[in-house]
């Protein structure tokens, strides 16, 4: 899936954290906890370096819990990072927060030396809400559409810990098309600048292949449908899409199944593994490869073409 996403604010954040970085102590990077790997930004990764990171998985209520505990060990295998699995309906874990710095910066949290951290995220990952809570008043703005924060912040919390905010992240180009559709079907792309019906028959193979007890339970099937074409048939009659002859508007059921899943009335279900991860990681680096090589043929050629 090609994303063609990336507002100036994005680019001029992008050289605001490089400029910051320095006197960062530690990088909070919230990712949603359904797609580990997806929402994690690439871009961020390379310009923090070995700099103490700890990674938030929010909205462990949509995920699955034995995937979310499989993703923290992964991730912890990395230099200075630690994690930890959220929901801002658990008010109590959030004190955690404050503790997982301080581990990451023990040099740090004084008066004289406050810890200074770097809390950044892809949007409509929870990011403004997560500030909000924990300064315990509305600083950050906050909404379902991805995007809304759009200028870095300074956020004294108390205990000695300094925030600063960022807009929501995304990369320029989106390498493995799999997490393309896996950023899209959670929400973290508008919907303006995708395809229901793209995204529904991408989400659609997915449930159909590893998640079938899910999709019975939700549409009460007697067996189940033979491709997502069927489904997203069957989904549409259900739920009432239809258009002039009866026929079904399979972009409304689309809209409906997405919805369904971003809802959590599919169940809690994570859309990615580190396993799958790393075998999905293998083929996008052999294209990316083979695509650079297609390239510097092209221009060998030209070159020798002139001469």
């Amino acid at each position: 899936m090609s994303i063609n996403w990336y507002p100036g604010h994005m680019h001029k954040a992008q050289k605001e954290i490089k400029k910051r970085l320095p006197d960062i102590d530690v990088v909070i990077e919230i990712v949603d906890a359904r797609i580990p790997y997806s929402s994690e930004n690439p871009m961020l990764a390379e310009l923090r370096g070995d700099k103490p990171c700890l990674k938030i998985l929010n909205k462990t209520d949509l995920a699955d819990p034995d995937d979310t505990r499989r993703w923290q060990l992964y991730l912890e295998q990395n230099k200075n990072t630690r994690t930890l699995g959220l929901t801002l309906k658990q008010l109590g874990k959030l004190a955690q927060i404050l503790g997982l710095c301080q581990k990451l910066a023990p040099e740090k949290g004084t008066k004289l030396k406050p810890i200074q951290c770097l809390i950044t995220g892809i949007p409509n990952v929870g990011k403004s809400t997560l500030i909000n809570t924990l300064a315990g008043r509305s600083i950050a703005k906050t909404g379902n559409e991805p995007a809304v924060t759009q200028s870095q912040q300074r956020i004294d919390l108390g205990n000695n810990l300094i925030l600063f905010d960022t807009p929501g992240l995304l990369w320029p180009k989106v390498e493995n098309e799999h997490s393309g559709y896996r950023l899209a079907i959670t929400g973290a792309i508008k919907d303006t600048a995708i395809r229901y019906d793209d995204i529904a028959y991408y989400a659609a193979e997915f449930f159909l292949k590893h998640h079938r007890k899910q999709l019975i339970k939700r549409y009460d099937l007697e067996e189940i449908p033979r491709d997502e074409t069927a489904l997203l048939e069957l989904i549409g009659r259900q739920r009432g899409c239809l258009m002039n002859g009866g026929h079904v508007d399979f972009n409304k059921a689309s809209t409906a199944f997405i919805n369904d899943y971003r809802d959590g009335f599919l169940g809690n279900i994570t859309l990615e593994t580190p396993k799958m991860m790393e075998q999905e990681i293998i083929v996008t680096e052999k294209l990316i490869a083979e695509k650079a090589a297609k390239k510097a043929a092209r221009k060998k050629s030209f070159k020798n073409n002139s001469n």
